[in-house]
């Protein structure tokens, strides 16, 4: 395996971990208690995926060059999940606390006719996003100046 193509994503598992872990201990401090489901859930502060696309490209870019194709890939890849994270999924989240308000009224009527509600917690706020681009960057930054790859 390309030793570039095999740090750049270890970068990007480690922030996408890093941010996960950062959810779990976000709840433990929000609820005092810990909940291990937070590692696998999405939405949340920080954003897991602006966190994993913006170290990609951040490691593509010191690795390979900023002026590269694949650094213009990651960087359209890494804008289209920060707008779906932020855009798309965040506007789902405020719809599902409105269809889980329907979804109550109709149970309070019928009570053995809808069970579950709908997942509220998917999307990402501009704050959510942007702290995940910041931690994403730092992780990537800081592994490769520590592996000696990155010389400011």
């Amino acid at each position: 395996m390309n030793t570039l193509f095999s740090e750049a994503l270890w970068i990007a598992i480690t922030a996408w971990v890093s941010a996960q872990i950062l959810k779990v201990v976000g709840g433990l401090i929000r609820e005092k208690r810990l909940d291990f489901s937070f590692f696998i859930r999405s939405g949340g502060m920080p954003s897991s995926h602006t966190a994993m696309v913006t170290s990609l490209a951040t490691s593509i870019g010191v690795l390979v060059g900023f002026n590269s194709i694949e650094f213009a890939i990651a960087t359209v890849f890494a804008s289209i999940v920060m707008y779906d994270a932020a855009g798309v999924r965040y506007s789902v989240s405020k719809q599902s606390v409105i269809l889980n308000k329907i979804l109550q009224e109709l149970r309070n009527r019928r009570p053995k006719g809808i069970q579950q509600d709908v997942r509220e917690l998917i999307g990402h706020t501009p704050v959510q996003v942007f702290s995940g681009g910041i931690l994403g960057i730092s992780i990537a930054l800081l592994w490769l100046w520590f592996s000696g790859s990155f010389n400011p």
